[in-house]
């Protein structure tokens, strides 16, 4: 019936899991696409300075868009588990709250990238010929941050109340604008870095607006009143399991700015090319977050309604799904990263240079798919203090170190430096395994009389 297609608790696992994933995914291809065409524009237009300074500012713009993210996954678990136990009449106060918190944050983050943007680009070891054009990337996205934010939080709401396919109209309508942009803006009027930045803020400016107009119209499973946007209770739910998320995605992409900075200090080269294959890693990577936002929907519905071994079954499909696809992802990036980072620039030692990072990170597309349906499923539990701490575990025991070890060897290859991601994911599925038995143990212990 069409009143139960957002309903999680019944039918067929598979088909509702790959349903509600489907347009996840779809909205995370093109928001990788939308990130990929400032580069490959720059790429094809502008200088390989401006290559640098693109990926080093978006590393930046990267660490704020992923924490707010991390912090407004709190908003859909919390949602999806007021559904899930038929509390519709408290969803409006979640949503009036979060739209308080999040302009707030915005115009505090706004700030401090306008102020910030210089001692970042020099803390991020940015190369001597793209520090300006890292300042002035930062700097424009962070005049903008306020419609970013809105798009992450518009999502995150989309998707608690069981609906992915408005998030992918939002994202289909960001990126069309983005593309347009950014061929005016770099190739015609040759704006470089600028350009990319304008672009950007421009197509997520219009997303928001357009994405406004669409709800409005759209009748909606809650009631929304102007006086719900204010600081209420609903606030602290959503912040304490939204924020170890957050707080994840902080020390995560802290990791990855530190990496960035391990990378630059090896040249302009090496710096281009690794901000190409990011690009490309945000594809590899497209599959196992599509994973992780739908288990955290889906898993949060069942343990709302008390069916946990439905729960239990939606992870088990979720890795058997990405690992079978990230099987051939793999060996595509293995063995023809060459082939994808031409797409981005013509310049052959900045092609040569993605491609061998990508050798190093190519499993990572299989790995992750099982440890993002692990993180999915503990983040619909509201386990989130455990989910930041095995994060921050890997991140620092494995990935940090390893990939510095490997960046101050003669000759630093980044094929090692990139292996440090799926070594580190691997070390990270072992802790979960390991939580996962000791809960399933606590759970079947008899009580105590």
């Amino acid at each position: 019936m069409a009143e139960n297609k957002n309903d999680f608790t019944q039918g067929s696992l598979v088909t509702k899991l790959l349903k509600f994933m489907i347009p996840i995914l779809g909205a995370l291809v093109l928001q990788a696409m939308y990130g990929a065409v400032d580069i490959l524009v720059v790429g094809w237009f502008g200088t390989t300075a401006g290559i640098s300074g693109v990926s080093t500012g978006s590393s930046i713009v990267n660490l704020i868009t992923f924490t707010i993210t991390g912090l407004s996954m709190g908003i859909t678990v919390v949602i999806s588990r007021y559904l899930g136990e038929k509390k519709e009449e408290r969803v409006g106060k979640v949503v009036g709250g979060a739209i308080w918190l999040f302009l707030i944050l915005a115009v505090i983050i706004a700030a401090l990238m306008l102020l910030f943007a210089r001692p970042l680009a020099l803390l991020m070891q940015a190369p001597e010929e793209a520090v300006d054009l890292t300042v002035l990337y930062v700097r424009i996205c962070g005049g903008g941050i306020v419609f970013i934010i809105a798009y992450n939080v518009i999502s995150s709401i989309s998707r608690g109340i069981g609906d992915s396919k408005m998030p992918l109209v939002f994202v289909g309508i960001a990126c069309i604008v983005n593309i347009f942009g950014d061929l005016l803006f770099i190739a015609v009027f040759q704006w470089n870095v600028a350009g990319a930045a304008l672009a950007t803020v421009m197509a997520q400016a219009v997303s928001v607006i357009l994405s406004i107009i669409i709800i409005r119209k759209r009748k909606q499973p809650f009631t929304m009143k102007w006086e719900y946007i204010r600081f209420n209770p609903e606030i602290g739910n959503f912040v304490r399991v939204g924020t170890p998320i957050a707080f994840q995605e902080v020390l995560t992409q802290l990791s990855f700015l530190a990496l960035c900075a391990f990378i630059n200090r090896l040249g302009l080269d090496a710096s281009s090319g690794y901000g190409v294959a990011n690009k490309i890693v945000n594809f590899i990577m497209l599959v196992p977050g599509a994973l992780m936002q739908s288990m955290a929907s889906f898993v949060a519905q069942n343990v709302g309604a008390g069916l946990e071994r439905r729960a239990r079954r939606s992870m088990v499909t979720g890795m058997l799904i990405g690992g079978s696809i990230g099987i051939f992802i793999a060996i595509f990036s293995f063995f023809r990263g060459d082939l994808l980072a031409g797409i981005f620039s013509n310049d052959a030692a900045v092609i040569a240079r993605a491609a061998e990072y990508l050798r190093g990170f190519a499993p990572e597309a299989i790995v992750t798919a099982i440890l993002f349906s692990f993180v999915g499923y503990y983040n619909g539990h509201s386990r989130t203090l455990f989910v930041m701490l095995q994060g921050i575990a890997q991140t620092f025991i494995v990935r940090l170190p390893m990939s510095y070890i490997m960046s101050i060897q003669p000759g630093a290859s980044l094929t090692m430096i990139g292996l440090a991601a799926p070594c580190a994911t691997v070390f990270g599925i072992a802790i979960n395994v390991i939580y996962f038995a000791v809960l399933n143990w606590e759970n079947r212990k008899p009580a105590r009389m």
